[in-house]
């Protein structure tokens, strides 16, 4: 039934020129002129889904929003610098998406990000939950784990959490895995759709090969190989980029595909479904990341884990307790803050 469902969601960024009748979401992004924010404000830019794009950064935002403004599609685009223009470019938004914090460089996990990406996060999304409490929010900035624990609870420090609206986007998992299994069977990779759950860091990124569609099968070794491959692709861009960076454009696609599916469903489009790190039932974890159908409200339905293999199960018990212990560091992060 899911992989039925599973693709038009994927389909979303190549198909962004669709139109339909409430395509007029305004939608903010914050940390806009980093290594993300640009390429992804630019995919933002070029959709019709959006009418107003409203760019947040602590440097450079009204040159980037200068530059996107002169693209000949209908999105209104403004940039705010600073703090203090922080809450007049949240006001009216419907989804704000969060790529803000600092990259990895060689050498660096997720979690050495963690104390300075913790307070970022923490201070964006305190803005969001005062001036659009309503609006879908979607965090890219690592560590997800932490991340979107951090994000929710700040939102219950203001009396407005819902967990159907607050993501943490993993969807480059998700494409990652599309791409290398596609290349490994010479397919067509906007025709692969591999669900990718648990968490966004390493061993924690569980992609299930064996619920792929079309159906794919690969020799044990072979499997091993692919799995760690997706679980340490960022950290393969991180190398490649030799200290200048990490992924910023698979990053931007993959963060634009999932704002596009969301803003899809919010626009009443039925089937899409998505996999990203939520408030979760579905394990020991109170977070994690399985495939969501989503509707007009955020989460519509948790679709679950499925049927699994015995090597999928394996990676999920070793994956809970590195999952958790991230979860309480965000949690943890929030309750100790002044």
């Amino acid at each position: 039934m899911l992989s039925a469902l599973a693709r038009p969601a994927g389909a979303a960024l190549r198909r962004s020129f669709s139109t339909s009748a409430q395509n007029n979401a305004k939608v903010a992004v914050l940390g806009a002129s980093g290594g993300i924010g640009q390429p992804l404000s630019l995919l933002l830019k070029n959709s019709p889904l959006v009418s107003r794009l409203t760019l947040y950064d602590i440097a450079h935002t009204p040159g980037v929003a200068a530059d996107l403004s002169h693209i000949e599609t209908r999105a209104s685009v403004k940039g705010y610098l600073g703090p203090e223009q922080l809450p007049d470019c949240l006001k009216g938004c419907d989804l704000v998406v969060i790529p803000a914090g600092v990259p990895r460089k060689p050498g660096m996990t997720r979690d050495d990000l963690f104390n300075t990406n913790a307070t970022i996060v923490a201070n964006l999304t305190a803005a969001c939950a005062q001036n659009c409490p309503e609006a879908m929010i979607c965090v890219i900035a690592n560590p997800v784990n932490s991340t979107i624990p951090i994000t929710s609870e700040v939102f219950k420090k203001h009396g407005v959490y819902n967990p159907n609206k607050i993501f943490g986007v993993t969807t480059l998992d998700v494409v990652r895995a599309n791409a290398f299994v596609a290349e490994l069977k010479g397919l067509d990779p906007a025709r692969v759709n591999v669900p990718v759950i648990g968490g966004h860091a390493g061993k924690t990124i569980i992609p299930l090969i064996s619920q792929c569609t079309p159906k794919v099968e690969f020799p044990q070794d072979q499997l091993t190989t692919l799995t760690g491959r997706i679980q340490e692709a960022g950290t393969e861009v991180v190398k490649a980029k030799a200290g200048a960076g990490s992924a910023t454009l698979s990053m931007a696609y993959a963060g634009a595909r999932f704002v596009f599916s969301l803003l899809d469903a919010i626009n009443g489009k039925e089937g899409v479904v998505e996999c990203s790190f939520v408030k979760s039932q579905e394990t020991d974890c109170s977070y994690f990341s399985t495939p969501l159908l989503l509707g007009k409200k955020g989460i519509e339905k948790n679709l679950g884990i499925g049927k699994i293999s015995s090597f999928e199960e394996k990676m999920i018990a070793e994956a809970i307790p590195e999952l958790k212990a991230s979860i309480k560091k965000g949690e943890d992060f929030v309750k100790n803050m002044k």
